[in-house]
């Protein structure tokens, strides 16, 4: 395991041209699992690359472990190869004229690892993966998820300090993917390696990572664990990003270490919403909320936060049904899984022009500050 620093990072692709990295300042610790969440071209992948070696920054320092493996200003640059990495690509990267024990062993055949060595770990590392029956097909003859796992295991057979995934999961299916999500947390949990895994999709960083640093035209928009990024995002790009899907604009008229209390613009509704750090009396604020975390009739009824609104509009979705909601000049969302709906509504759900109750958990909701829209 190792750690890994990474100051002032720049990479530019040319010289005029704007950077892909302007200048990112990151500190992964020992055995962490921390993934660069991002939207494309937001510069996760380019600083993958800038750690592995394969694009040579033009600016800043990186480091792994006591090592400096990039630094341009004194000409340092260590090759990919000698950093002690193990790599998994997005697209496998398998020899497809080789086996997948010879796939495996290629890190260690490479570091001249003598053949008795060199068969015990590609054994004990197929096992680990659960491949041991396959040892001696060729790589390209498995299923996808099964070329994945010889990828995996590849990456570990030389027990590198660091571990890189480059969306190792975005070819796969739904399933697929979150089968092999559960057995790369039971692999971190099971080998421990400092790891840094790069994606776009939320789902995968939560379920995933100790910490999730998310990327925003390469400046870091907010690094926290999945639950703070899930629940309390500091940005309208972060909450938008995983999931927030409504926005209400609202005036902030208390606001204590308890808690904040907003009134939406141009209507009488008070809302209350969890504590957030630098929002005094009168700031202008965005409520962020999730459609899947507001209440509808019954589950409405004598909770905080609730208010009558008007239905304007309903979609069909198959497992769900989403409600449009108005409130003065606010629209919002509200998602209700179809098996729900007849519970709640027995007689007959709400249509268009009808008026219910709705209410807005506050521990769902999240108080933004206009200046980050």
């Amino acid at each position: 395991m190792a750690r890994v620093s990474i100051q002032a990072l720049e990479k530019r692709y040319s010289p005029k041209a704007a950077p892909a990295v302007p200048s990112l300042d990151l500190e992964i610790e020992e055995g962490e699992f921390l993934t660069l969440l991002g939207p494309s071209g937001c510069g996760k992948t380019t600083t993958l690359r800038c750690v592995a070696g394969l694009e040579r920054p033009t600016g800043g320092r990186v480091s792994i472990g006591d090592q400096v493996v990039d630094e341009p200003t004194q000409g340092r640059h260590v090759p990919p190869e000698k950093r002690d990495i193990g790599m998994v690509f997005q697209s496998y990267a398998l020899w497809p004229h080789m086996s997948v024990s010879t796939n495996v062993g290629y890190p260690l055949r490479m570091r001249k690892v003598g053949t008795s060595e060199r068969a015990r770990r590609v054994n004990e590392m197929l096992e680990l993966v659960g491949l041991s029956e396959y040892a001696s097909r060729n790589a390209t003859d498995l299923s996808g998820g099964q070329q994945q796992r010889v990828a995996l295991a590849r990456a570990l057979v030389a027990n590198p300090r660091l571990l890189l995934f480059d969306e190792p999961l975005s070819n796969l299916d739904a399933r697929l993917r979150q089968d092999m999500r559960t057995e790369l947390r039971d692999m971190h949990r099971r080998v421990g390696t400092t790891s840094i895994y790069v994606t776009h999709d939320q789902e995968e960083a939560v379920s995933l990572s100790t910490r999730i640093v998310l990327l925003n035209k390469g400046r870091v928009e907010q690094v926290g664990t999945p639950r703070e990024i899930y629940w309390h995002p500091v940005s309208h790009f972060v909450a938008d990003f995983v999931g927030y899907d409504n926005f209400l604009r609202a005036t902030v008229i208390s606001a204590s270490p308890s808690g904040i209390s907003v009134r939406l613009d141009d209507t009488d509704v008070r809302l209350n919403c969890p504590a957030k750090e630098g929002l005094s009396e009168g700031d202008r604020v965005e409520i962020a909320m999730r459609s899947g975390s507001v209440l509808m009739g019954e589950q409405a009824k004598n909770m905080p936060n609730s208010f009558i609104g008007t239905v304007v509009d309903v979609v069909y979705l198959g497992d769900e049904f989403e409600y449009i909601l108005e409130e003065g000049p606010h629209r919002f969302a509200v998602s209700i899984r179809t098996a729900e709906v007849a519970n709640l509504w027995p007689n007959g759900s709400p249509s268009r022009g009808d008026q219910v109750e709705a209410a807005l958990p506050v521990e769902s909701l999240a108080a933004l500050s206009l200046d980050s829209a």
